[in-house]
């Protein structure tokens, strides 16, 4: 053995971003979306499906991911996520949206223990990958926890926690409040609209289509502008609100808030 066969090999240097574990909520289509009703009719379950979709191939997209986790109990929705590349969790605690949440980040830090781990709404249907990357650049440059606030500005579209912490979500109707108050950092991120969008009415998705659909949503509103309208929409007609918006207040439905 020579001394070139002892020497100690050089430090790998760090990948140039980290590779993050993302675990997107997914309720049962039936259930979901409920506000969108007036909006969707009986294709409510499909719209909530198609921006599971575009959430998902957008994340997946992202440079800075390496696996998207989907804590789901529904058959379909799970059959066509997986078919993307995501990596299904079961929703075995059934309490509700937080337990859901915490059981796929001990299953995501189970599978990466040094990956950072985020959760994120799976309704955003314009999601684009280079503002995700941003929004994961800035919650890696964080000692802890962070968050991203949804457009409103009460609830929370993304929770981030280095290697190593439990996510501790806090999801729900004032959830940007309730992360705050619980020590998770506000990330001040204005230029990235498309993952602060999340979808629970039919105004919501009029500003989401602004940004840009993703290709599964974007399929689906020819049929419901056909329904609306009675025929194809006009140029730059917009997509129609709800008849009397809910408070912008939000609950926890098909994403995270």
């Amino acid at each position: 053995m020579t001394q070139d066969t002892v020497r100690p090999a050089p430090a790998v240097a760090p990948a140039p971003h980290p590779e993050w574990s993302l675990v997107l909520p997914v309720k049962r289509l039936t259930l979901a979306k409920s506000r969108l009703a007036p909006f969707a009719g009986d294709r409510r379950a499909a719209l909530a499906l198609a921006f599971a979709l575009d959430t998902v191939r957008a994340a997946l997209a992202c440079p800075a991911v390496a696996r998207v986790l989907v804590v789901t109990d529904d058959p379909a929705a799970g059959a066509e996520l997986a078919r993307l590349g995501a990596l299904l969790v079961a929703d075995e605690p059934g309490g509700g949206l937080n337990p859901a949440l915490a059981h796929g980040a001990s299953r995501a830090h189970g599978l990466a223990p040094h990956a950072p781990v985020a959760a994120l709404s799976a309704d955003l249907p314009a999601l684009r990958p280079a503002e995700l990357a941003l929004v994961l650049a800035s919650a890696a440059a964080r000692p802890g926890r962070s968050f991203l606030a949804d457009s409103p500005g009460l609830g929370t579209t993304f929770l981030a926690v280095p290697p190593g912490l439990p996510l501790d979500p806090r999801f729900g109707d004032g959830s940007r409040a309730r992360h705050a108050a619980a020590g998770a950092a506000e990330l001040d991120l204005p230029h990235v609209p498309s993952v602060r969008r999340d979808v629970d009415t039919g105004e919501d998705l009029h500003e989401a289509r602004a940004l840009g659909l993703g290709p599964h949503t974007a399929a689906l509103l020819p049929v419901l502008d056909a329904r609306t309208y009675g025929g194809p929409p006009a140029d730059g007609r917009p997509t129609p609100a709800d008849p009397a918006p809910a408070p912008r207040g939000r609950t926890a439905e098909a994403g995270c808030r």
